[in-house]
C-alpha cells in the first residue's frame, strides 16, 4: 500500500496546474525549505528598504492539521484544480469508512470508523492537506501568505503605521479556517514584527479569537532562527553547538580506526548537513564573526578527517548558483526579470539600499547568473 500511495502522489504531483498558488513550497518540483526562507525574507528586505516601513510576521500553528481534513470539500477542490474525477473519487473512497484502533501493549481496542482528517503516517497525507489549503491566499496586495505544508507565515507589509490590511487579513484567515474546519492554536501561533526605524512607536497587539498573540524575539522558521533584527548570530551559535557534539562522534570514529574516506563521509553527512542546511538563505547576511565560527567547525574536522574539507563560503556560492539554474526553470518563479535579447542570459538586479538587501540571496543569485554568463 506505500508504494501505491507513493504512485498517486507522484501522479497527482505531475498533474498539478501551473495556477497552483506560487507561494505553497511543499510538493513542488525544484522547491524546499530554503525557498520558502529566502522568499519571505525577500518580501521583508525589499519592504523595509523603503521609508517609513516595518513588517509583522505571524507564525501560524494548526491544532491536528492533517486530522481536520473534510474528504467532500477536499475533492471539490481537486476538481476545481482539474484533478481526473476518477482519481477525486478514489481520494475520497481512500479518506472515509477507514477503521482505526489503538493498541497499548497486547490490549487493543474496538474499531472506530473515521471520516475526517488523512492516515497517519500516510504518504499522500502531506500532500492532500497541501492541496486542501491551495485557495488559503492573500487578499490585500500588501501581505503575503508563505505555505509550506502545514506551515503557513503571514506577512504583513507596513506603510506609514497602516496596520488596516494586515489585521483585515488576519481576520479573514480565521474566517476561512472555520469554513475549512481548521482549529488556530493561538497559544502556539507566534507574532514577530521587524521594525528598523529610528523613532519606533508601539505596535497594538494582534488578538486571535479574543485571545492575544504572544510576540516573540526570535523563531524557528523551517529550521532555521530568524529575528526580529534579522541578524544570525542565534541561528549560527545554535549549529555551531550541534555540530560541535558531533564532532566528537567523529573522533571517536578516528580512534576506531576507520579509513579518511569514511571519515569524510561522516562530516559531509552528519555534520556539514548541519552547517549547510538553508545555507542560501541566510549566510549572505552573517557577520564576520558568525563565518569564523562557522569556519572553525570546517578546520576542527578537516584535522581528525585528514583530508581538506570544502569552505562554507565556496558551499555558499555554489548552492546559490545552483538554486539560481533551477528558479529560471520554475515559470511561478517572477523574481528574476531577463534583459533586452541584445543581453542575452543576463538579469536585471534591483537597487538596494541597504546591505541587507544587497547580500540576500535573490539579489546574490542574480549576480552569479550574471557573472557566470
Amino acid at each position: 500500500m506505500k508504494c501505491f500511495e507513493r504512485l498517486v502522489k507522484d501522479h497527482i504531483t505531475s498533474t498539478l496546474p501551473d495556477t497552483l498558488d506560487p507561494l505553497q513550497f511543499a510538493y513542488r518540483p525544484n522547491r524546499s525549505t530554503d525557498d520558502a526562507i529566502s522568499t519571505t525574507l525577500h518580501t521583508a528586505l525589499t519592504h523595509l528598504d523603503k521609508r517609513n516601513t516595518y513588517v509583522r510576521m505571524l507564525f501560524i500553528d494548526y491544532s491536528s492539521a492533517f486530522n481536520t481534513i473534510v474528504p467532500s470539500k477536499l475533492v471539490i477542490k481537486l476538481e476545481t484544480l482539474g484533478l481526473d474525477p476518477a482519481l477525486c473519487n478514489w481520494v475520497l473512497d481512500f479518506l472515509t469508512g477507514r477503521p482505526q484502533v489503538v493498541r497499548v501493549g497486547n490490549n487493543i481496542s474496538s474499531p472506530r470508523i473515521l471520516n475526517t482528517g488523512a492516515p497517519q503516517g500516510c504518504v499522500l497525507s502531506p500532500l492532500l492537506y497541501s492541496l486542501f489549503t491551495h485557495d488559503c491566499v492573500a487578499t490585500h496586495v500588501s501581505n503575503s501568505i508563505i505555505k509550506f505544508a502545514d506551515d503557513t507565515t503571514v506577512v504583513g507589509l507596513i506603510t506609514n503605521n497602516d496596520e488596516t490590511a494586515y489585521r483585515e487579513e488576519v481576520r479573514a484567515l480565521g474566517v476561512w479556517c472555520q469554513e475549512n474546519n481548521l482549529t488556530l492554536n493561538v497559544n502556539k501561533t507566534k507574532e514577530m514584527i521587524v521594525d528598523f526605524r529610528k523613532q519606533q512607536r508601539k505596535h497594538p497587539p494582534i488578538h486571535i479569537d479574543g485571545t492575544v498573540v504572544e510576540r516573540v524575539a526570535s523563531f524557528k522558521f523551517l529550521g532555521i532562527h530568524i529575528t526580529d533584527k534579522l541578524n544570525w548570530s542565534t541561528h549560527t551559535d545554535s549549529i555551531v553547538k550541534k555540530a560541535q557534539q558531533r564532532l566528537f562522534n567523529l573522533r571517536r570514529l578516528k580512534k576506531f580506526g576507520l579509513s579518511p574516506k569514511a571519515l569524510t563521509n561522516f562530516y559531509r553527512c552528519t555534520i556539514e548537513s548541519i552547517l549547510a542546511g538553508c545555507i542560501t538563505a541566510w549566510y549572505g547576511n552573517c557577520t564576520a564573526l558568525n563565518r569564523k565560527a562557522l569556519q572553525r567547525v570546517v578546520r576542527s574536522a578537516q584535522r581528525i578527517t585528514g583530508g581538506k574539507l570544502p569552505a562554507l563560503q565556496d558551499t555558499y556560492t555554489t548552492r546559490c548558483y545552483r538554486k539560481a539554474i533551477k528558479i529560471i526553470k520554475d515559470i511561478n518563479h517572477r523574481l528574476f526579470t531577463p534583459l533586452s535579447s541584445r543581453r542575452r542570459g543576463q538579469y536585471r538586479c534591483i537597487k538596494a539600499g541597504t546591505e541587507r538587501l544587497k547580500n540576500s540571496f535573490y539579489l546574490m543569485a542574480i549576480r552569479l547568473l550574471n557573472s557566470h554568463h
